[in-house]
């Protein structure tokens, strides 16, 4: 069906609604009349001619065969399909048999629904069409619906038929359904205020895809075929998959079966599905409602091919619970073994951010792929996604482990960027993400990306935010940049680019680069003050303090009901937790111990101000011990905290000395992958390369002894080093020119995948010359009657 008939059609059914039920429904709810009335009517068509078949098989099996459950089997192969009508009614009679009784036609209609097989009895209950028929009868409006989608000028069946006056009506292909059934979808929601809310993928996609999955491996398909969809929608890339490879006018014409497995959360969208299913013969109980996410419906399955156009940028929060607890991804499909930067392998999680669910979809392809042990030719999965799956996520985070697991498999074939406004419902940037898991050899080790954003034509009017397509010639260019894995350069503004990488070029090393702390110390009123209250309760126990004076030390219970109430005045909005400590004994008792120990360690300072924290807290340790101040480590480490702070010209803090020889620095050496005069670089400074000159000399049996500092977590900083590139060869060359003391964590190394079309395709446009621009200045100045040339004073 073409645009034209297309959006006739859809004007036809558009036109039901706006004459039949402007006044029974507000125009939001149109929707929930027409959407089934199609899918109805469209199933009705198809049974008319073998109606008297089935009827007769009826009476067989009741009257001769005496049959106390009908045989579901003899009724099939009577109606030809996989569904069936047992009550004597079809939608034409119903209509043409009604009287002035709304009763009788609500009964009719109802006998009509109960006599369908139980697979069209689920679509009738998804779309709750029932309570949909009463209405319509107590309005009065049932029989003027029946009579327009009976009309002999509407054709819903997959079938080309002549109108009264010998007019074509074309086919509606089950694609075509799904066109129908998303504009419906969109018109109803515009005039409801709403989003779709779905991306139907355009046919020209679809055909994309179909062709990028069966073309590279058409002469060698399996026997037995079958195509996955996890939120397949209407089933239009399910049947165009099908259609494409049975096409006995195309280039693959397959002879073998092909079996269609789909899931979609959608019940409108799933009964459109399931219906197109049982018109092409298929299996309807391959396709399942649900939640993809939540329940693992084809658990233990894998299939040949699968192609998908999977939700983007929409929350899977409600589904959390069934893929994690807590922290810890309790669903199979949504973690994976890979290694650490010491080769370590680990179970990691490949879960996405809980605002975008679609790398899940893509995972869970990933999980049902056919091994090289079931099938030779594998699995091939074909998906389309916004670009935040290119690049979205930290290393070590779900997204780069879902892009890593992908790539170090050498699963990914390619990615297509495909160009804006090619949907229907979004004008964001999508790309087609093509994996294998049985690449050919010149593949192995390689990706394709394919930059075909700017090759498209436009639409004479737009389809929602779809405003232009892919031509034929579009699709073949496409195909054979793909297909013979080129690469291209792009022509002007227009056309196709194509580049090929390495797998490990998308790859980076996370490094930690570190900078020692350096500390002064000094103790003062106020840093003293400061212990006094908990750093996270500060307001109010400055307030329960000032209020209540030392009391709060005694017995904090005595005010904590008016210490709360007084939260709750002031918003503070403390948690459980907080209000607990807040008014615990403890609490009050513990600031109380951290002031009375600075004022001890004061009387001994004064204020006297330290620029090497070392010497600091060694005299701190020494008049501890020798006073016998009570102060466990937790004591003495929130003072120090409190009365010291960064200052960029005091001295190295030290963390502790250690001392490397033997197998301890031969260990130590391999695990860094550096020589011994190289230790500093990674945070292990030879003892005498710190200490002066002087100290040296006395310090000679000090050899092997290395200093470790203290990291100053507000100077920490990281840098994405490529998989290719070496750490300490990048540190010495990139970051130790510019910060001397910095030294590599690592330790804390973490491996990250991402692919930016943005950084491989750009092209730089430079500057246009002054001179250029000047005289456009001095032509829009000769428009503008000497006004330009008044305020820039060029005269």
């Amino acid at each position: 069906m073409n645009h034209s008939s297309h959006n006739k059609l859809v004007s036809f059914i558009w036109s039901i609604a706006d004459d039949c039920l402007r006044d029974v429904y507000v125009r939001g709810k149109y929707r929930d009349v027409i959407l089934p009335m199609v899918v109805l009517r469209r199933l009705d068509a198809l049974l008319e001619p073998t109606k008297d078949a089935v009827l007769e098989e009826l009476a067989f099996q009741r009257d001769e065969a005496k049959f106390t459950e009908w045989d579901e089997t003899g009724l099939r192969e009577a109606s030809n399909y996989v569904f069936y009508n047992t009550s004597k009614w079809t939608l034409q009679k119903i209509k043409d048999t009604a009287t002035n009784s709304t009763q009788i036609l609500q009964a009719n209609f109802e006998d009509y629904l109960n006599g369908f097989s139980p697979n069209v009895k689920e679509i009738v209950e998804k779309f709750k069409l029932r309570s949909q028929v009463r209405h319509m009868a107590s309005k009065d409006v049932l029989l003027d619906v029946l009579e327009k989608f009976t009309s002999p000028y509407i054709n819903l069946t997959p079938y080309e038929k002549e109108d009264p006056e010998g007019r074509k009506l074309p086919a509606l292909s089950n694609l075509g359904m799904g066109y129908v059934f998303e504009e419906l979808i969109r018109k109803f929601n515009e005039e409801n205020n709403e989003e779709a809310g779905e991306h139907f993928t355009p046919r020209e996609v679809i055909e994309l895809m179909t062709h990028i999955i069966f073309d590279p491996i058409k002469d060698h398909l399996p026997p037995v075929m079958t195509i996955y969809d996890p939120a397949c929608g209407s089933g239009g890339m399910l049947t165009e998959s099908q259609n494409f490879i049975k096409d006995e006018e195309g280039t693959i014409r397959a002879m073998g079966d092909v079996y269609l497995f789909g899931k979609e959360i959608n019940d409108e969208t799933y009964a459109i599905c399931k219906s197109d299913m049982m018109i092409k013969g298929n299996n309807p109980e391959n396709i399942r409602v649900g939640s993809t996410l939540s329940t693992d419906e084809f658990a233990g399955t894998t299939f040949d091919f699968m192609l998908s156009n999977p939700p983007y940028g929409k929350s899977w929060s409600s589904e959390q619970k069934y893929i994690k607890d807590g922290k810890d991804v309790i669903d199979p499909r949504f973690k994976v073994m890979l290694s650490d930067y010491w080769g370590v392998e680990e179970e990691v999680d490949a879960t996405p951010r809980s605002s975008d669910g679609q790398l899940l979809f893509l995972m869970e392809m990933v999980s049902k792929m056919k091994p090289l042990t079931q099938s030779p030719t594998g699995t091939r999965i074909a998906s389309v996604h916004n670009g935040s799956s290119l690049f979205t996520g930290d290393a070590g985070g779900g997204e780069s482990n879902i892009r890593r697991y992908i790539i170090e498999n050498d699963w990914l074939e390619a990615i297509v960027q495909l160009p804006n406004n090619l949907f229907y419902n979004t004008g964001i940037t999508t790309y087609i993400w093509i994996l294998s898991n049985n690449k050919p050899e010149h593949r192995q080790g390689k990706v394709q990306l394919i930059d075909a954003g700017e090759l498209y034509r436009k639409l004479r009017k737009n389809l929602g935010n779809k405003n232009c397509e892919f031509a034929p010639e579009h699709i073949d260019e496409i195909l054979e940049v793909y297909t013979e894995m080129k690469v291209a350069e792009r022509e002007g503004d227009s056309g196709i680019a194509a580049q090929i990488f390495d797998n490990e070029d998308f790859g980076y090393y996370k490094v930690t680069i570190e900078r020692p702390k350096r500390l002064k110390a000094q103790f003062t009123p106020e840093r003293i003050e400061s212990l006094r209250y908990d750093k996270y309760l500060e307001e109010p126990m400055r307030y329960a303090y000032e209020t209540y004076g030392e009391s709060v030390y005694d017995d904090i219970s005595v005010h904590a009901e008016e210490l709360l109430e007084w939260c709750e005045q002031n918003d503070l909005n403390l948690s459980a937790a907080n209000k607990k400590k807040l008014t615990k004994k403890e609490t009050w008792k513990k600031h109380q111990h951290h002031i009375k120990l600075a004022k001890q360690l004061e009387a001994h300072f004064g204020n006297t101000l330290y620029t090497d924290y070392n010497a600091f807290e060694k005299e701190v340790n020494d008049i501890i011990k020798k006073e016998k101040l009570n102060a466990s480590a937790s004591d003495k480490k929130a003072v120090l905290n409190a009365v010291s702070w960064y200052d960029a010209d005091a001295e190295k803090v030290i963390k502790k000395k250690v001392k490397l020889t033997g197998d301890k620095l031969q260990n130590l050496l391999i695990h860094l992958g550096c020589k011994e005069e190289d230790l500093a670089d990674f945070g292990y400074f030879p003892y005498e390369s710190v200490i002066a000159k002087e100290e040296r000399l006395k310090q000679s049996h000090q050899k092997n002894l290395y200093i470790t500092y203290e990291t100053e977590s507000d100077l920490r900083d990281t840098e994405n080093v490529p998989l290719k590139d070496n750490i300490h060869s990048y540190f010495k060359r990139e970051v130790q020119p510019h910060v001397e003391e910095a030294w590599i964590n690592l330790d804390n190394t973490k491996i990250g995948y991402e692919i930016s079309f943005n950084k491989y395709f750009y092209k730089h446009t430079p500057l246009r010359s002054i001179e250029a621009v000047t005289q456009d200045i001095l032509e829009l100045e000769k428009q503008s009657d000497g006004l330009i040339t008044e305020i820039l004073q060029l005269t």
